[in-house]
């Protein structure tokens, strides 16, 4: 008997065994950072909790004296009924947008996409403002309100329309992922038996999109339900979870029953999970090895009706940018409206926006680089290695938890964490660097659901041939996944730098006069009544967001040209 051959099979499974441990220490590396910068805060809010203002153990004692609080239940309902309604008006109109940019011929496709991207290049702030001096008290539009049977726009009809127009991209971005990686043969194949076009959108287009319906579903409800900006502004005496955890942390310094509350905002995270994992074991992947990107066909009765939809939803938003704008200049609303710098002037000088502008870029730099590195690199290493079960789960778990909990909570929990003497990061704490990391972990949610919605696109075949051919997986990553999934990853990159410009929440607790970033004007200019200023200050932030996202597209049009080719004819 011939030996000479043995030893190979054994180093084929060294091999094996090798790529396989790297893949392991990797995703374990991920879940390190992720209870250095998520868990361990998390749990320094839940001592809180069960601690008085002296630091000794009480128990449940705030938490039976919350609940003990005529308000609670109502706050809590308010949240959930005000969260599902947001949904429902947000998800079905955010598919049918996307839905005209990967499925039909229209004209203008980047415009109105762009357009769609203007409540990620402002504070959420902006939103509530806008329909302020639209429908508010002295609304340019307030008569409209009685014909549609509103008493006012402060309270819950506020909050859902700012809601919808602050969260329609955060869908959106999602569902043209699910929507922009088809294959062809399917719908040649049902053309070629006759099947109509209903019939193929609700037996292959809606199958094939039902993961990020129900991703871009999960992120719009534990979005709403842990904002407490816009019902901040416009919410008037209509009272939410969220609102109730910074009257508490911010209004009465009461750290104890705020974070009793903050708890309770955590909630979502586990129905998250447990949603997203019952679907990760039913979702197939829609392109395989062999597929054939889907191309629309000219079509003018659809393309004219797709144009006249997406044209009217890019209309709505430009009226809330204009409007703002508009606010921004006039001297005194509404008695004196001749334009004037003083909003400007006042945010500048006395808000100190300037100086924040550079910590700003700084910081959302940061946030875009490693945070697309961290996020992609810890989606693929969830969806295309196997083994390490519980690390596994713990990973999927701690990257769907950052939906669920509210900025201002995650903030808290790094004062109490980072703000230790005895804690060997307590060097991070007030610079930019923690800033930094606390906006990675804060948008960390909505970047993994859409990197794992690209991944999911693509068949396990990739991996099943690489593995046949001794190729490890880190090559199959950096020489076929990675440059399909580039124009994801160039998504990602942009919500995360147009967030870390835009957020005050995350970050209100920790910047320093040195730090200091500026979107916390907005707060800050707000909270004493400059409402103009806050305005004028919002859109400073918008317009250097549009920079960026203008040289975002520029690059994703580079990278498509030499990534993308194959989806060519």
């Amino acid at each position: 008997m011939n030996t000479t051959a043995l030893p190979a099979p054994a180093r084929v499974a060294l091999r094996v065994h090798w790529t396989d441990r790297l893949a392991h220490g990797a995703l374990a590396l991920v879940a390190l950072l992720l209870l250095a910068f998520l868990a361990a805060p998390l749990l320094a809010v839940l001592q809180k909790s069960v601690q008085d203002s002296q630091e000794q153990w009480v128990g449940l004692k705030n938490f039976i004296e919350y609940a003990r609080t005529p308000a609670l239940l109502q706050s809590l309902w308010n949240s959930l009924w005000v969260s599902a309604l947001v949904t429902v008006l947000t998800v079905p109109a955010a598919f049918g947008f996307a839905y005209a940019l990967t499925r039909s011929c229209m004209r203008f496709k980047r415009l109105q996409r762009g357009i769609t991207l203007i409540p990620l290049l402002a504070p959420s702030l902006l939103s509530a403002i806008s329909l302020i001096y639209w429908f508010g008290n002295q609304g340019v539009l307030k008569s409209w309100l009685d014909v549609w049977g509103i008493e006012q726009i402060y309270g819950a009809p506020g909050i859902v329309i700012a809601e919808v127009f602050a969260l329609f991209p955060h869908a959106l971005m999602i569902l043209v992922t699910a929507l922009a990686t088809a294959d062809a043969r399917l719908y040649e194949a049902a053309d070629a038996m006759g099947t109509g076009a209903a019939r193929k959108f609700w037996t292959i287009t809606l199958p094939g999109a039902k993961y990020g319906l129900i991703s871009a579903a999960l992120v719009v409800f534990t979005l709403v339900i842990t904002d407490f900006g816009i019902p901040k502004v416009i919410g008037g005496n209509f009272n939410v979870l969220a609102t109730d955890v910074f009257k508490l942390v911010i209004g009465q310094q009461d750290f104890q029953k705020g974070a009793v509350v903050a708890l309770l905002l955590l909630a979502p995270a586990v129905l998250t999970f447990s949603i997203d994992h019952l679907v990760q074991r039913k979702q197939t992947a829609m392109l395989s090895a062999r597929a054939v990107p889907y191309r629309p066909k000219p079509a003018p009765l659809y393309d004219g009706v797709m144009q006249l939809y997406c044209g009217l939803i890019a209309l709505l938003m430009l009226a809330m940018l204009g409007m703002a704008i508009f606010a921004s200049f006039v001297k005194f609303w509404p008695y004196d409206l001749s334009f004037s710098w003083r909003h400007y002037q006042t945010g500048l000088v006395e808000g100190e926006v300037a100086t924040g502008f550079v910590n700003s870029l700084t910081m959302a730099a940061g946030t875009a680089l490693f945070g697309t590195a961290i996020v992609f690199v810890g989606a693929y290493l969830l969806e295309k290695t196997h083994g390490a079960g519980a690390l596994r789960s713990t990973v999927r778990l701690l990257s769907m938890l950052p939906m669920a909990v509210p900025g201002l909570v995650l903030g808290l929990g790094y004062i109490f964490f980072f703000n230790e003497a005895a804690n060997p990061l307590n060097g991070l704490y007030h610079t930019l660097t923690l800033l930094t990391i606390c906006s990675i972990v804060h948008f960390y949610t909505t970047g993994h659901l859409t990197a794992v919605t690209a991944l999911k696109s693509l068949d396990a075949e990739f991996e099943s041939v690489s593995a046949s051919l001794k190729v490890p997986f880190y090559r199959t990553f950096w020489r076929v996944t990675l440059p399909i999934c580039t124009p994801a990853l160039v998504d990602i990159a942009r919500y995360f730098f147009v967030n870390a410009m835009t957020t005050i929440s995350a970050v209100v607790f920790l910047y320093s006069p040195e730090t200091k970033v500026a979107s916390i004007a907005i707060l800050n200019l707000d909270e004493a009544g400059e409402t103009g200023a806050a305005a004028a200050m919002a859109l400073l932030i918008a317009a250097a967001s549009s920079v960026a996202t203008l040289l975002f597209m520029g690059l994703s049009w580079l990278i498509e040209r030499r990534t993308q080719a194959w989806k060519n004819p």
